[in-house]
């Protein structure tokens, strides 16, 4: 039974995400780290967890719910309460965490996440928690269970992205930025991160609440409308928005404009990759993220390497075997700073990119980054049929775009000279094909190659 989607465990807390159903998945993740921590080539780590939650007006019922199968199954438990993501994942560096949090989702929805040593689990650790689940774990006996306690990463966690923050850019003294939590946990994070380096800081949404009454948790551009209002009627420097949990950054200039999210990478890429001191700087992201954030990395002396979205940590070790220094690593609003930690962190984006805006300006910072119009639309297709369509498509688009350069690893992906681009890929959720495409006339383009994902659709049998 696969439990696991591309950020952990989702689902409506009446019909999946049951406290039963938490304590299932607690009592397997204890399982598993007492097996790491005491069988044959047990690991130097503590079978000890730390919990965390968001917001969720469920996490503390569903929290309660893991810590009780974690110690049920003899791990010990460290409660760490209502916190960030990455707060929880820093917290985990040296042992295992369980975050309870449906990030952007709605408040009648919540999550688990796992982190081993600051990093979420890779697939082989998701699938032995799923056939855990699956066949069930009895408890240990009564003088085997673990034991719990209470304790309190946050403030360490804000030091740490406070320190590692200090590194890059200048102050922030007397920079002028508006933060927008969405009553996550934001709320705990970025703007006393901000303010100790210097910012003047000003909050929307500042306050914790699981009913997100002050707009949805998903920081889009109609969710975003107060904070873009409040920009644009300001003489704010930088806006920061982010979801439920914090590890997703949304960036606002002091207009109100919400920043192409790959021009964010793009910026944050190339500063990494101009400050390294490795001979092989590498940066990591996904097959849908734009062009311009090669063209910034190969301008600063580095390389650009893709994953599979939701794969980023495999993109790092892979491009660690192969000999780069991964020096950042990002897919759409998810950052990972390796200097930092293992995790998604939006936070310390936060605190580098004020950093960078106090010393360059953000116009100066985005001037060399070539935006060209992005869309992204999708194609009814049902799932059945998705394997064949893309197979089919591996030749029909290379066949309609001769004079670009073609790569199907991780769906079809094609590149112009010009540096425009288009990717095809199934949606992993949703009876879609996805189309995403960057170039002067995006239009056009768009048109072309959805006519090509139709037609493979309707020869497919769809």
């Amino acid at each position: 039974m696969e439990l696991f989607g591309t950020a952990g465990i989702r689902g409506s807390v009446r019909e999946r995400l049951t406290p039963e159903f938490a304590l299932s998945v607690g009592r397997a993740v204890g399982a598993g780290v007492v097996e790491e921590a005491s069988g044959d080539g047990a690991s130097d780590r503590p079978a000890t967890v730390v919990v965390g939650r968001d917001g969720r007006t469920t996490g503390e019922a569903l929290a309660a719910a893991v810590e009780a199968g974690v110690e049920s199954a003899g791990a010990d438990v460290r409660r760490a309460g209502v916190l960030p993501t990455p707060a929880l994942a820093y917290a985990s560096q040296g042992r295992y965490g369980v975050m309870l949090t449906a990030s952007h989702n709605p408040p009648t929805d919540n999550g688990i996440k796992v982190f081993v040593d600051g990093r979420e689990y890779d697939r082989d650790r998701e699938a032995a928690v799923e056939a855990r689940v699956t066949d069930g774990v009895p408890s240990v006996a009564w003088n085997e269970w673990g034991s719990s306690e209470t304790v309190s990463p946050l403030a360490g966690y804000r030091r740490a992205v406070v320190e590692y923050a200090r590194g890059h850019g200048e102050s922030a003294d007397g920079l002028d930025v508006v933060v927008d939590c969405g009553t996550g946990m934001g709320a705990l994070g970025t703007p006393q991160v901000l303010r100790e380096l210097g910012a003047r800081v000003v909050t929307l949404n500042g306050q914790v609440d699981g009913f997100f009454p002050g707009r949805a948790s998903k920081p889009t551009p109609e969710t975003l409308g107060d904070l873009r209002a409040f920009l644009s009627g300001s003489e704010f420097d930088l806006g920061i928005a982010h979801d439920g949990d914090a590890d997703r950054i949304v960036v606002l200039d002091g207009a109100g404009e919400i920043l192409h999210e790959d021009t964010v990478v793009a910026i944050l890429a190339e500063h990494f990759v101009r400050v390294a001191t490795a001979s092989d700087p590498v940066v990591v992201t996904t097959p849908n993220a734009s062009g311009r954030i090669d063209e910034r990395v190969a301008a600063a002396g580095g390389r650009v390497e893709r994953v599979r979205l939701g794969a980023l940590h495999e993109g790092i070790a892979a491009a660690r075997a192969d000999g780069g220094d991964v020096v950042f690593a990002a897919e759409p609003w998810k950052h990972i700073h390796p200097d930092h930690g293992g995790w998604i962190d939006g936070a310390a984006s936060a605190a580098v990119l004020t950093r960078l805006v106090a010393a360059a300006g953000l116009d100066g910072l985005r001037a060399p980054v070539t935006e060209r119009p992005y869309r992204k639309v999708s194609v009814e297709c049902p799932d059945d049929l998705k394997n064949e369509v893309m197979r089919r498509l591996e030749s029909s688009l290379p066949a309609a775009c001769p004079d670009a350069e073609v790569d199907t690893e991780y769906g079809v992906r094609v590149g112009f000279p010009d540096g425009s681009w288009t990717l095809v890929r199934p949606s992993g959720t949703e009876p879609y094909v996805r189309v995403y495409a960057e170039a002067d006339d995006v239009d056009a383009l768009i048109d072309e190659v959805t006519d090509v994902v139709a037609d493979a659709v309707a020869a497919a049998g769809g």
